[in-house]
């Protein structure tokens, strides 16, 4: 049994398109929107559509982040979602964020038309794995039944081993996501949008019109849009009230029978996520708090062991991983960055569910810059209050602390580069302070600072991804400092080993 590392089946299966030149030497557009995934697209494409000039600023490649990293669900069931958001906002807040993200599904519907994604309707269900999910499955039904989804109830699921029940909605979406967002910047160039690929955003003036910068070039703009999954700036105190998940998938070509039939996702911990993709069964799972202790190759194991106790697998073919802020109180944050302000704007906080909250988040702030009433805005403004929420965030930002101080204090895991085993890194002394040695398959030796280009909390190695992950906010930089990952936008230093 053979396995691709570290590549996307989404990514692997998009032919190669033309990449766009970075940004160089001075522009100005009406509004310059920062992040070329789902929902910098879609807001970049109808704000043209509203007639703004618009210039798109993408750090990578288009497709190449979580967009291009995930399971492929586009469905407005969303795990447990509305039994969550009811016990901490209440009934009408789960309502209005059924509509939001049936919406969402809806307008990704309409945009996908056009393009050559593999789009197809398939239902979407949370199961009971196990008979002690059954309740918070049940749970689940009654507050998306009073939520205004058209759920139903079901004892027999499309999986290979036995369920204890799930709610089901029919009539969801599954689509080549790579496809999908490539399909995106196709139609945002054809419509007269400006997209520079490889232009890492290092900086946003504080008024407008703004002055936003990369390494070699800038755009001035009287509307920013930061759609970078994770805000970049500092200003608004995102960081303090986002939480980073990272979770990992693996996709696995069938022997025999068919993938699962629903978009289905168990509704404890650790969760089980199917979807497929031709002959393909794609298995996500193993999440964990970016920058945690201990992450290695056992999370994608604890998937392929999964796929062949219960599919008979001929090959696992993909792993990937991806990693999604949450808001402390769980609802997405769409809006204006700051509060009072009108021309810089923000959309995080997507909790995995991108594809459909992401595109709906487009809609929002293309209406909101358009000056029209949107019915969504009001429920995922980034300035809510959300009193149940404060233990939440009180509790987030004390592990912030804790994992500031205390990696500080604790002691290096070695103190000679010769103790790093191959394929793996180690935390040695840096005068003062610390570095990270990571030893490849060749022998030689990576080193860089520890200290996070962000606020400086110190990194923690991801065995499973080979990076240096930041517990504090989810930064995450490869062996060799070059930034994967904001919210910081400067690469580490390196260090001698």
């Amino acid at each position: 049994m053979t396995t691709t590392a570290d590549q996307s089946l989404w990514l692997q299966d998009t032919p190669t398109t033309s990449r766009q030149a970075p940004l160089a030497g001075q522009h100005a557009c009406d509004v310059a929107v920062i992040g070329g995934g789902i929902a910098g697209l879609t807001t970049g494409l109808l704000l043209l559509r509203h007639g703004f000039d618009v210039a798109l600023l993408e750090a990578g490649t288009v497709g190449h982040g979580v967009s291009g990293n995930n399971t492929a669900k586009v469905t407005a069931l969303q795990s447990t979602m509305y039994s969550t958001i009811t016990r901490t906002h209440g009934a009408d807040a789960a309502k209005a964020y059924a509509a939001a993200a049936t919406a969402g599904v809806e307008l990704l519907s309409t945009l996908a038309d056009p393009t050559s994604c593999d789009f197809r309707r398939a239902p979407a269900a949370t199961f009971a794995y196990t008979q002690n999910e059954r309740d918070a499955v049940r749970a689940e039904a009654d507050a998306a039944t009073a939520a205004g989804l058209p759920v139903h109830w079901t004892d027999e699921l499309d999986l290979p081993f036995p369920t204890y029940g799930a709610v089901r909605l029919a009539g969801q979406i599954l689509v080549h996501p790579a496809k999908y967002v490539r399909g995106l910047a196709q139609a945002f160039l054809a419509e007269g949008g400006r997209l520079y690929e490889g232009s890492r955003v290092t900086s946003v003036s504080t008024a407008a019109p703004y002055q936003v910068d990369t390494a070699h070039g800038s755009v001035t703009a009287e509307h920013v849009v930061v759609a970078t999954h994770y805000p970049l700036l500092d200003r608004g105190l995102f960081f303090a009230r986002l939480d980073a998940e990272r979770s990992y998938c693996i996709a696995a070509r069938l022997r025999s029978g068919t993938p699962p039939e629903e978009l289905a996702i168990s509704a404890g911990s650790p969760s089980w996520s199917f979807s497929r993709h031709g002959h393909h069964v794609i298995v996500g799972g193993q999440s964990h708090p970016a920058g945690d202790h201990g992450v290695d190759f056992a999370r994608y194991t604890a998937l392929s062991d999964f796929a062949q106790q219960h599919f008979d697998i001929a090959e696992i073919t993909h792993r990937w991983s991806a990693q999604d802020p949450k808001a402390y109180d769980g609802l997405p944050m769409v809006g204006s960055y700051l509060p009072g302000a009108s021309h810089l704007w923000v959309s995080t906080g997507f909790a995995k569910w991108g594809l459909a909250m992401g595109t709906i988040a487009g809609a929002i702030l293309a209406d909101r810059i358009a000056g029209i009433d949107n019915p969504h805005a009001e429920t995922f403004s980034p300035h809510r209050i959300s009193l149940r929420g404060v233990p939440t965030l009180l509790q987030q930002n004390a592990k912030v602390a804790k994992d500031l101080v205390g990696d500080r204090l604790a002691s290096p895991d070695a103190h000679d580069p010769d103790d790093v085993p191959i394929d793996d890194a180690r935390v040695l002394p840096d005068g003062t302070g610390k570095k990270g040695v990571y030893r490849d398959r060749t022998g030689a030796l990576h080193a860089v600072s520890l200290r996070c280009t962000h606020l400086g909390c110190l990194l923690r190695f991801n065995g499973a991804e080979r990076s240096w992950d930041c517990p504090c906010h989810g930064s995450r930089f490869d062996v060799d400092g070059a930034v994967l990952e904001g919210p910081a936008v400067r690469p580490l230093p390196t260090r001698k080993p």
